[in-house]
């Protein structure tokens, strides 16, 4: 089947993409591993991540995005040349209409960055949309309502805060505060009370098994191997999710504090909306179990988890691929 038209969520952590008829065909980690010092790309994706710790040092994985925005376009383009190749397959000779999701605080540098990259990769033409409209469209929001609606998007690089009404962004906020700091603080905490460091794939693999937003009576346990920071030996420690909530605490609160500034620099009207409809938690890191319940004891707004949050981004691409000629004035900018 050839494909013409393709969604991409390009993410900090992981990357989706979507094809109409198809739906989602490609979800991979967002790192490039390169060869030094010739620059070689040596492998892309899930290969190259499981690359990290594991290869001799002039094999090094890099994550070309930072904080949603390109930080290397070499390796950036390397990727997404990976990507749409994969997407539209070997023997098809035309080029696709793509699709990108971006932060909600791009700026006009970084908007001809990913343009120019995805066309240097193989696309003919380049559509920008904002995380948290195309995040709203996958989580079943009406963006075009009258009423207002807030998402929250928690991605690997940042967590994205907005509220949506008449098709527009009114108002929002981006903290750079997501699953890969998240990642981060569980392993500084293991470093701290337990002496034992680990992996960056090992501290991911708690948060996903036994992240939780708020203590709980019912703990889940995990145990981890890692070396012991004094005698340099392997070390096994068992891990409950309530240190897991006390180490993400801090993040989650500086999250929350953000939805609370969208709060103060959205219309009466439009926060009334909020407070009957509830939030919207959508991306990978609103996975935490209880999330929504610290956001509904912080703020004293209901939340809900939005279907497959870790796939709204890319649904919503798809939404907008379905539809190219209603959204292309309102929501897409090309260049």
């Amino acid at each position: 089947m050839f494909t013409r038209k393709i969604g991409i969520d390009l993410g900090t952590a992981n990357t989706v993409v979507f094809a109409p008829g198809r739906g989602f065909i490609i979800n991979e980690p967002t790192i490039v591993a390169l060869r030094k010092p010739e620059n070689v790309v040596m492998a892309v994706g899930l290969e190259a991540k499981e690359m990290i710790g594991r290869t001799s040092e002039d094999i090094m994985p890099y994550r070309p995005l930072k904080d949603g925005v390109i930080a290397d376009y070499y390796i950036t383009k390397a990727l997404l040349t990976y990507f749409i190749g994969k997407a539209i397959g070997r023997f098809n000779v035309f080029k696709p209409d793509v699709i990108i999701s971006v932060p909600a605080g791009i700026t006009q540098t970084e908007r001809r960055a990913v343009v120019n990259a995805a066309t240097e990769a193989g696309a003919r033409n380049v559509f920008i949309v904002r995380e948290p409209v195309l995040a709203a469209l996958g989580a079943g929001i009406p963006i075009n309502a009258r009423s207002g609606h807030m998402i929250v998007n928690m991605g690997g690089g940042t967590s994205e805060v907005a509220v949506i009404a008449l098709g527009n962004i009114v108002s929002w906020a981006s903290v750079r505060i997501a699953g890969n700091k998240f990642d981060q603080a569980v392993s500084d905490y293991v470093k701290k009370k337990y002496s034992l460091a680990i992996g960056e794939q090992t501290a991911e693999g708690v948060k996903i098994e036994i992240g939780f937003a708020l203590p709980a009576k019912n703990k889940l346990e995990y145990q981890l191997r890692g070396r012991n920071l004094v005698s340099g030996l392997p070390k096994d420690v068992v891990l409950n999710s309530n240190e897991i909530a006390e180490a993400l605490q801090p993040l989650l609160m500086d999250i929350a504090a953000a939805v609370q500034r969208v709060f103060n620099e959205t219309p009466p009207e439009l926060v009334a909306d909020i407070m009957s409809k509830g939030i919207i938690l959508s991306g990978g890191s609103a996975q935490l179990q209880y999330l929504p319940l610290f956001f509904e004891r912080y703020l004293g707004v209901p939340a809900f988890l939005a279907e497959d949050p870790l796939f709204c981004v890319a649904k919503g691409t798809g939404l907008v691929l379905d539809h190219l000629d209603t959204y292309k004035q309102a929501l897409l900018n090309k260049r």
